[in-house]
């Protein structure tokens, strides 16, 4: 069985970090470009649910969209 899992993917000046949405849990990935962070962050997420068993995967609430946006703080 396959499940659809959103992966946010950032782009740093040294790399790509990429991390699930909807997990228990933290899993993270890494790479030199997109593909390999989302390559390392879905070999980290099949090592997560093995480890952990399927119930790391959130039934409810399914996260429907993702939205990146920013705020302005004080500092």
């Amino acid at each position: 069985m396959l499940k659809q899992v959103k992966i946010v993917v950032e782009r740093h000046d040294d790399g790509y970090v990429a991390y699930p949405l909807g997990l228990r849990g933290v899993v993270v990935g890494e790479g030199d470009t997109y593909d390999e962070a989302l390559a390392d962050v879905t070999s980290a997420i099949q090592f997560h649910i093995e480890t952990f068993g399927p119930a790391v995967l959130r039934e409810e609430p399914t996260v429907l969209e993702a939205y990146i946006t920013e705020t302005a703080v004080p500092v």
